[in-house]
């Protein structure tokens, strides 16, 4: 099984999508084995050739894939044809064409897709830590309101992601979400005096749910828990392992 079989929470929309595992892949060793970074250090050749049997199992390869330069930040641009073919720094990507895939990499990072049901729009999103701090998706979900979007029609999916069971942080982690949010504590459970534990999923729920968002679909499944299924980044050091790979969420309009 190299994609995630959820197909049920979108088969009314003109959407495909895919959250993928890291199985079925060509790379080896540490990447083994559908690792589609290349800033990883993998095999660039194998990479390429990960995605494009990605892309393929959804039946997109004839459409351009869209790939951005993720920085761990709230920003959100929207693909035209004037940049689709630019290098974009950011961590969501929206577009009204179905010509192309958008896709984002993740490595215990939530990956978010959102779309309309009036299929004019396509999102996805990447939120770690640092992204949710920040409320990417509010900023994702604004450019579907700036498109006259009404919030009723919007759908958001959070695929798998690392669980607040083994997402451990520091005191002075937690005091960053505090002083942004006095309501985010409640996503921070206390493990001893100098640490909690974090719960990434449940933060992006309740982010989606204040912006009016009502479908809400979760694949819940944790990528540190599963190591033969996902790539982890925490895992991956806890184990002293020198890198990891990244696994693709892909979404088009069809």
């Amino acid at each position: 099984m190299s994609l995630i079989k959820n197909y049920h929470i979108i088969k009314k929309a003109r959407v495909t999508h895919g959250f993928f595992t890291r199985l079925n892949g060509f790379s080896k060793n540490d990447f083994r084995s559908l690792n589609c970074s290349i800033s990883s250090g993998d095999n660039k050749k194998l990479v390429l050739k990960n995605r494009q049997k990605a892309l393929k199992n959804l039946g997109l390869q004839n459409k351009k894939l869209i790939l951005i330069n993720q920085i761990h930040s709230s920003k959100v641009v929207q693909i035209n044809k004037s940049n689709i073919n630019k290098k974009i720094e950011a961590d969501g990507i929206m577009t009204s064409l179905n010509n192309v895939v958008l896709g984002i990499l993740t490595a215990d990072c939530a990956p978010i897709f959102i779309y309309d049901n009036k299929n004019k729009f396509i999102c996805c999103v990447h939120s770690g830590w640092k992204g949710t701090l920040k409320n990417i998706s509010k900023n994702a979900v604004n450019l579907f309101c700036k498109h006259k979007i009404n919030l009723k029609n919007i759908t958001a999916i959070i695929g798998p992601c690392l669980n607040k069971k083994n997402y451990e942080v520091d005191k002075s982690f937690e005091k960053k979400f505090i002083k942004k949010n006095q309501n985010y504590s409640k996503f921070f459970t206390k493990k001893n005096v100098n640490k909690s534990f974090f719960d990434l999923r449940g933060l992006i729920n309740y982010q989606l749910k204040e912006l009016g968002i009502k479908k809400i679909h979760n694949i819940n499944l944790d990528t540190y828990a599963h190591e033969r299924l996902f790539f982890s980044h925490r895992r991956s050091k806890h184990q002293n392992e020198k890198t990891t790979g990244r696994l693709i969420n892909l979404i088009s309009l069809t």
